[in-house]
């Protein structure tokens, strides 16, 4: 299915590896011009080498820190002469390891880490992105979040609290630049086979709970953000999507 999107430009934060990597990949395929940023330079020049030894589209690379304000407004900087940014794809770090349980996350510059990788981050990328589709009259903003923000998870507690942040924050954004031509969207990802969930040690016990009996494969997240991203999305906004093989059991 052709999606629309060819020839637009994504940045993808965090898009060095994982999910993010799965999802640049992804966007590559379906001819979507890149802007990859992340902290890893060298990481990033890795990534740029193979997605264009395998994809004939125009990568590019900024490295920086989106807790920083500074390195965000020098990638607003970068994207402006490139000609702008149509699709933005935010994907934080992973929470501090290992996950806990709230009465047992008592390390104060735990709770500091996961706010500013997990929600400022998000946030300030938000802020300074997002008014670039504004000005053009189009654009798709898509956010890698957790499905433990609509159901708690066991050890998820530091997790969960700062991304059900992002998602309010989402919403508020999705109702004020929808009249832009702008769509504001989240994937709610669990269980899904990356290198970090690979390596958990209970790891079968997780597989077992999934209702479909398995993990999730990356390239079926970034399937789903890549459809968020498309002209067939246009009348998707505001959404969290699911993306847990039927783990979450609530009906809303």
């Amino acid at each position: 299915m052709e999606l629309g999107i060819r020839g637009k430009r994504a940045l993808v934060v965090g898009g060095s590896q994982g999910l993010g990597l799965a999802v640049c990949e992804r966007l590559a395929a379906e001819g979507v011009n890149l802007l990859v940023f992340a902290r890893d330079m060298a990481r990033l020049e890795v990534c740029r080498a193979n997605l264009c030894a395998t994809h004939p589209v125009q990568v590019d690379v900024c490295s920086g820190d989106i807790t920083q304000a500074t390195d965000v407004e020098r990638l607003v900087r970068y994207a402006q002469d490139l000609g702008g940014i149509q699709i933005l794809v935010l994907n934080t770090p992973r929470p501090p390891s290992p996950m806990r349980d709230f009465l047992d996350e008592q390390d104060e510059a735990r709770w500091d880490q996961a706010y500013q990788q997990q929600l400022h981050g998000a946030l300030l990328v938000l802020r300074k992105v997002v008014p670039l589709m504004v000005s053009s009259g189009w654009g798709r903003v898509i956010a890698i979040t957790s499905a433990s923000i609509k159901q708690p998870m066991p050890r998820h507690a530091i997790s969960g609290i700062f991304r059900a942040g992002v998602q309010v924050a989402l919403k508020h954004l999705a109702m004020e630049v929808a009249q832009h031509g702008v769509t504001v969207n989240a994937v709610a990802p669990a269980t899904v086979l990356t290198p970090t969930f690979s390596s958990f040690h209970n790891l079968e016990q997780r597989i077992a709970a999934v209702p479909l009996r398995r993990a999730g494969r990356p390239e079926e997240l970034a399937a789903a953000v890549a459809f968020l991203a498309s002209e067939h999305a246009g009348f998707i906004t505001g959404e969290n999507i699911q993306l847990d093989g039927g783990q979450t059991r609530s009906l809303l």
